[in-house]
Order: structure tokens, then sequence, then C-alpha cells
């Protein structure tokens, strides 16, 4: 289980983009963060691994807090943290197979990272996960001759093989068609519920959300402003988090899309 205490994020200027947010995400959920831009969505995710730093406030997971720990511990406690970016974050001449093995690097030692020389256990989970993520015949293929929806499973993949109990997806979609989205997110909600993995995603794409995950929760200027499920957000909760907007048609659509 995901905990956040009081988790707070003051920037040099004074600016707050993250406002004493306590949360819990049990492990097997897939959490949607919605909100616009500046609600500190994606300030939320990187605090959870620190590649923020809180200002104060506590990230527990399994019971462990993260904000406590040390550089080599951190290192450690990063392994059990998938993470999934926008922009994908692949090594552009290293093939599929090698980017999605650069995930183990965390659990092998030095010469072996160098070299990358990794066990034959590890080739195998990455093949298996391939296979999963449907690129198993691109393995040798470089990372810069794949379409945007593959170059995401590649991302996906290389989260997964670390193992992690903790999946932060940060805008997985934004860059992709809305058939490839679909695709995306539906392929991120089953391998959760397979892996019983617990996931916190931030998406701009508020009917995505609902078609696909558990719990949204919606935020504002570093304060959550709704948490519930994807039925429970109606027009007034996405006027309170957004602003007046036709969110009537918004829903709708969700509606006649998942009938």
């Amino acid at each position: 289980m995901l905990k956040l205490e009081k988790l707070t994020k003051t920037y040099a200027t004074g600016d707050k983009a993250l406002c004493a947010v306590d949360l819990e995400v049990p492990n097997g959920q897939v959490l949607a963060l919605i909100g616009p831009s500046g609600a500190g969505k994606s300030t939320l995710i990187r605090c959870v691994n620190r590649l923020v730093e809180p200002t104060s406030g506590k990230v527990l997971l399994g019971g462990e807090d993260i904000t406590s720990l040390g550089s080599s511990a951190l290192r450690r406690a990063r392994r059990n943290m998938g993470m999934i970016f926008q922009e994908y974050a692949l090594v552009e001449r290293l093939t599929v197979m090698e980017n999605v093995l650069s995930g183990r690097l965390g659990f092998v030692g030095f010469w072996r990272s160098f070299l990358r020389k990794f066990p034959q256990s590890d080739v195998d989970e990455a093949f298996r996960l391939l296979d999963r993520v449907g690129l198993l015949e691109m393995a040798n293929k470089r990372a810069d001759e794949l379409s945007g929806g593959q170059r995401q499973r590649v991302g996906i993949a290389r989260a997964l093989i670390q193992n992690p109990e903790l999946l932060l997806v940060d805008e997985p979609t934004a860059s992709l068609d809305p058939k490839t989205s679909r695709q995306i997110m539906r392929l991120i909600c089953e391998l959760c519920e397979e892996r019983k993995l617990a996931a916190i995603i931030n998406i701009h794409d508020v009917a995505l959300a609902q078609m696909f995950v558990q719990r949204i929760v919606g935020m504002k200027k570093g304060e959550l402003q709704f948490d519930g499920s994807p039925d429970l957000l109606t027009p007034d909760v996405l006027t309170r988090i957004y602003g007046e907007e036709d969110w009537k048609a918004t829903i709708t659509k969700v509606e006649e899309e998942v009938e």
C-alpha cells in the first residue's frame, strides 16, 4: 500500500505545488489523477519516488518512509516503484530488448550493468513481457524505429521488469491518437490487475480516465478536490476542479461509449 501523509511541496518562489495531501492507494488499485495544468499532479508523482524532494510530509510504501531514506536506501526503494513517462524516456539507439532490460540495472552489479550482461532469468522475463505487451517480434529493433504506441509499450515492459509494488504513470497517452490511447490505458489496467499492482496515473483526458480506472482523484492548486469512483464525477465536481464548461456532454459521451 502507498500512503501519503500531509505531503507538501513549496518551491523557492513560495509557490505551493502540494498542500498537505493525504492519500492512500491499496495494492491492486488503479487511481487516475485529474486536474488542470499546474494542479500538482506531476509533482505528486515525482515526490513519491523523490525525483522531486517534498518539503514536508511522508511517503510510505509498504510501511517504509521513503522521505527519510538516504541515497543508497532510496536507490533500493526505487526498485519497488516502476515509472512510465509521457515521452517514453527510451534510449533511441538501443534495441527494444536492451531498453526493457535497462529496468534491471538497479538489480545487477556495476560491471554487469556497464557491459549490459544480464542473467538469463532477466532475459527470459524480458521476452515474456514483450510477448505480453505485443512486441515480441520487435525485440531486436532499435527504439527509434517504433511508433509512439509501441514506444509506450516498451516503457511499460521496462517498468514491469522491476517487479514493482507500485506504478507511477505520467500522462501515458498525451502523445498518442485516441485508439492507441485506449489500448495503452487498457493494457496498463489489465497488467495492474494481473499483478495486483497499485498505480497512480496522471492523465488529462477525463473521459479516458472514466472508462478505465477504478478511482479518480481530482486536484486543483495542490489540493484534493474529489476522491471517488468514476460514476460520481458529476458536472458539479468537474466544474469545481476545472471551472465552468459543458461537462454534461463529456459524461454523456463516456456513458454512450461504455454501453
